[in-house]
């Protein structure tokens, strides 16, 4: 198996540009940024968050902050992809402006779609924002599509569920200190369950186990520990990895490249 992935420079903070062509399948996963991306070669099928879903040539993709999925060819061995990853502050920012100033917050609610108008609207922001665009053209085309995927939430009385409420206090524990050592106990704790019944809860919840949810989240610190300057050793121990290997493999099974290759592409931009 192989994998071609090629970080771009990118003229608007908040945005990573990546160009991919892989025939590797991608274990589950999330990022912390939106992504908005179109297949433009081959097929994939992926398990996320709103259920199976199949893309192919000219279909726009999309993912929002945390959300578990992963990623497979299908129907051939190889499919290529561009995506943009984009800071949840700068989102919210635009969908102010979207909603005149009174939702800072919506998400995707189509993972795939046929749609020409949003697959020709993202390669028009994705060549902007790699250099072929002024500011203010790319402020527009962002605008632009967003307004076309994205949904804004409708005002609603309804409260969360018991469930949902623990379990986002057991995410927020990992959230706010991924490298610390939690163990199983301290989380059921937490949440006033049992061992069994948090690990069952929790996976139901979010589709990834606690410890897996943890890795994901110390990726996630990782990866901007680099993009900050901080050495490889370093930023494996501050975000919790036993060591820079222990860091690097987890690393590639959620982006695709090493650390070493991130850092190298994201300290040009």
């Amino acid at each position: 198996m192989s994998a071609n992935f090629t970080m771009i420079p990118c003229a608007m903070a908040g945005v990573e540009a990546v160009q991919a062509e892989s025939d590797r399948s991608f274990p589950r996963h999330f990022h912390e940024q939106f992504g908005i991306g179109v297949i433009e070669a081959g097929a994939q099928k992926s398990l996320s968050g709103r259920g199976v879903v199949e893309a192919g040539p000219g279909h726009t993709i999309t993912v929002n902050p945390g959300e578990v999925h992963d990623g497979k060819p299908y129907g051939g061995d190889r499919r290529a992809w561009r995506m943009l990853y984009i800071d949840p502050s700068l989102v919210s920012a635009t969908l102010a402006d979207l909603s005149e100033g009174k939702i800072s917050y919506g998400e995707f609610s189509s993972p795939a779609l046929r749609d020409t108008f949003a697959a020709s609207c993202f390669r028009n922001l994705f060549n902007s924002m790699t250099g072929q665009g002024d500011g203010m053209e790319r402020e527009q085309q962002l605008l632009t599509l967003l307004a076309q995927l994205i949904v804004l939430p409708v005002a609603s009385t309804d409260a969360f569920s018991d469930a949902k409420s623990v379990m986002l206090q057991a995410r927020e524990m990992m959230d706010d200190d991924p490298a610390r050592d939690l163990s199983l106990a301290d989380l059921s704790e937490a949440t006033s369950m049992s061992r069994f019944q948090f690990l069952r809860a929790f996976s139901r919840a979010t589709g990834l186990t606690p410890h897996a949810y943890l890795v994901q989240r110390r990726v996630q610190l990782a990866r901007k520990l680099i993009a900050s300057g901080t050495s490889l050793t370093d930023a494996a121990g501050l975000a919790g990895f036993a060591d820079q290997s222990h860091m690097t493999r987890h690393f590639i099974r959620a982006f695709g490249i090493s650390p070493g290759i991130y850092a190298a592409n994201v300290r040009k931009i």
